[in-house]
């Protein structure tokens, strides 16, 4: 790197929310996601598949919050819902004290503090640029100088690991699965954003270098003071990531607490159940049954109640009859109407 763009590269300094009181980053409130099935030809038409249906939860600052489920619950859509890739149905965001999309917080100011990295390290490239132009191109377009944003992908690059003078004017094609990732997380952080949604970002990578990647993600995490939303179908890696986990069904938030403690303990049969799917080199903790049988019901028209009780062991008449609401369990929270006082569940606690 020349010293003139070295001279122009703007410091990366820690965000100040590092070391401060944990409190809501960002706040989602009834997030809705129907897709129409208009034009298709099905019985009953007008109907909608209920990708995400009325969803709660919060990012806290400088935590990593993990997101697990089954395929078709909800997670990728709530990433690109909460990136704003898509418009909701219903529902709000709140970024800080702000409501996305209002006057007060417009969508180009919010998506500078807030960025993706996706599953497709290739797809996310734009093939025809170059690495170093890649990165550069969204600082450019909230405003960066020319020379300053490429002096901030070099540097950028060096911090990710890839030499800049070796990689900085290489094209996608050029680079392996692990390399590219590295280039999509540092184009991530160009923006210098607040929060990044990783959306199955290490899935697609051997286990040797999703080990590096997942290592350099938390020292990135450290040094740039960033708050995560880490979805992922590895149940190993959410729990060595995040700080907290949110388990998803069918749309619907089922149970929301602590990593160690929602592993050790999980308050939801579909967690447990979940759970259990996790491998072990203990043969005394092998699973010889299978926890869960079949797959998820339609989200066309998803169950009534209670959406987990088709599968549940422990479902009862009144799962199919009342929706649960989630309740505090210790340090969690759960969607459950064993976990409800007074829910009708022969099963539930007492108030």
């Amino acid at each position: 790197m020349t010293t003139e763009l070295l001279a122009a590269a703007a410091p990366f300094e820690a965000h100040p929310d590092v070391g401060g009181p944990a409190q809501p980053l960002l706040t989602i409130r009834g997030l809705v996601k129907h897709f129409s099935l208009k034009g298709k030809v099905l019985p009953g038409g007008g109907k909608v598949v209920r990708a995400v249906d009325g969803v709660d939860f919060e990012v806290m600052k400088g935590e990593t919050l993990g997101v697990v489920g089954e395929s078709g619950c909800g997670k990728s859509t709530t990433a690109r819902l909460l990136m704003q890739l898509i418009d909701p149905s219903a529902g709000e965001i709140v970024f800080d004290g702000r409501t996305v999309g209002s006057r007060a917080l417009p969508l180009k100011e919010f998506r500078r503090q807030v960025q993706m990295v996706f599953q497709d390290s290739y797809a996310s490239l734009n093939p025809r640029l170059t690495i170093e132009d890649s990165i550069a191109f969204g600082p450019q377009v909230h405003g960066v100088p020319a020379r300053e944003a490429v002096a901030r992908a070099r540097d950028l690059l060096a911090r990710v690991g890839l030499e800049p003078n070796r990689f900085a004017e290489r094209y996608p094609h050029e680079l392996s699965g692990g390399q590219r990732q590295r280039v999509n997380i540092a184009r991530a952080l160009a923006l210098q954003p607040r929060v990044v949604i990783l959306d199955e970002a290490v899935s697609a990578l051997d286990k040797s270098v999703e080990a590096q990647v997942l290592n350099l993600l938390l020292d990135l995490k450290a040094e740039f003071g960033l708050t995560y939303v880490f979805i992922s179908h590895d149940l190993n890696v959410v729990r060595f990531m995040s700080n907290r986990v949110m388990v998803m069904y069918l749309g619907r938030v089922a149970e929301v607490g602590p990593s160690e403690a929602l592993f050790e303990d999980p308050a939801h049969p579909y967690t447990r159940a979940l759970l259990s799917s996790m491998p072990s080199m203990d043969p005394d903790h092998r699973t010889e049954e299978a926890p869960l049988a079949g797959d998820p019901p339609n989200p066309i028209d998803p169950p009534s109640g209670c959406r987990f009780h088709p599968r549940c062991a422990m479902a009862a008449p009144v799962c199919s009859q009342k929706t649960p609401r989630r309740v505090a369990r210790d340090e969690q929270s759960v969607a459950c109407l064993i976990h409800e006082p007074g829910s009708g569940h022969p099963q539930a606690v007492t108030a």
